[in-house]
């Protein structure tokens, strides 16, 4: 967002002469969400999960329930997706969610109840079960379970993971947003990680809203609903490229932005088997749900 904040505001100037400033807060996208709920005054958000923006319609209304419908693509610019980064030559021969079950193989990534990129995580790896069990759920809950058992630690955010597993060197395997897997890459060295794409994967769709009673508080409205729109453009969508998200719209991109991003089967939250966010949002991740179930600390 930071290139994109740049570009908007030259865009902005050049279309209205007014000057916009942009200011960002950044974490865990529940957390994001509870403090929006709390009062944080903010005109937009782009949060990790759908559940979370439902969250803040629900508990403080100031964004109206018809939030999903006003962009498109369920108001979610960009894609991205779930992949394993590994140390360099993969020492561990990791390949697929299975492999990841393996003695001696510890496994970094977020709590799903706190994290929407740890959720996500988690729903990959039950959409590779499940594929794997054919659906027989007391084995697909058998490997979840066995799989947070070589968690050695469970941070609340997933750049918390990336940093506990790039900077301090815990664990064999990270299971990233692919664009925080090639972040890794830039920022922590190419030298050191490689990135492994399983043939199957969970298709993360990020979802932005304005934040209504915010902004007509404000009366920034028109800034905030076009500052959204714009990450629809041929320039939004090539910085969402550039960063290794998913563009909503491939077609408005140069295709060697679009080189990176390996075609894999890509599984949506309103497959069968999830039922979408409001059935599995509970079910998995509510208080005694399945996480809770199958999760016990290490000790």
């Amino acid at each position: 967002y930071k290139a994109y904040d740049e570009a908007f505001a030259a865009h902005w100037k050049a279309e209205t002469g007014e000057t916009v400033t942009i200011q960002q807060s950044h974490g865990g996208s529940g957390k994001q969400a509870r403090a929006v709920i709390d009062g944080l005054p903010a005109d937009v958000v782009t949060l990790g999960l759908q559940g979370d923006i439902d969250a803040i319609v629900d508990k403080a209304k100031s964004i109206n329930p018809d939030w999903r419908t006003r962009l498109p693509n369920n108001a979610s610019p960009y894609t991205s997706t779930v992949v394993i980064l590994v140390r360099k030559g993969n020492p561990k021969g990791i390949h697929d969610f299975g492999d990841l079950t393996k003695d001696g193989v510890q496994v970094i990534t977020s709590n799903p109840k706190t994290s929407g990129g740890g959720r996500w995580a988690y729903l990959a790896a039950w959409a590779w079960a499940n594929g794997q069990f054919g659906g027989d759920e007391a084995q697909i809950k058998q490997y979840i379970g066995k799989l947070y058992a070589h968690v050695p630690v469970l941070d609340t955010g997933a750049r918390g993971s990336t940093v506990t597993f790039a900077e301090k060197g815990l664990g064999d395997v990270l299971l990233a947003w692919e664009n925080e897997a090639y972040l890794a890459l830039d920022e922590f060295g190419a030298d050191k990680f490689e990135i492994v794409i399983p043939p199957q994967s969970i298709l993360a769709e990020p979802p932005v809203a304005v934040v209504d009673a915010n902004v007509d508080a404000k009366g920034t409205r028109k800034v905030a609903e076009a500052y959204l729109s714009w990450l629809y453009s041929k320039e939004g969508q090539t910085i969402i490229a550039k960063h290794h998200y998913r563009p909503a719209k491939p077609e408005l991109v140069p295709p060697e932005d679009l080189a990176k991003q390996p075609a894999i089967k890509l599984i949506s939250i309103d497959d069968p088997q999830f039922g979408g966010w409001k059935k599995a949002q509970p079910y998995h991740f509510g208080d005694g749900g399945i996480f809770d179930q199958i999760y016990k600390p290490a000790q």
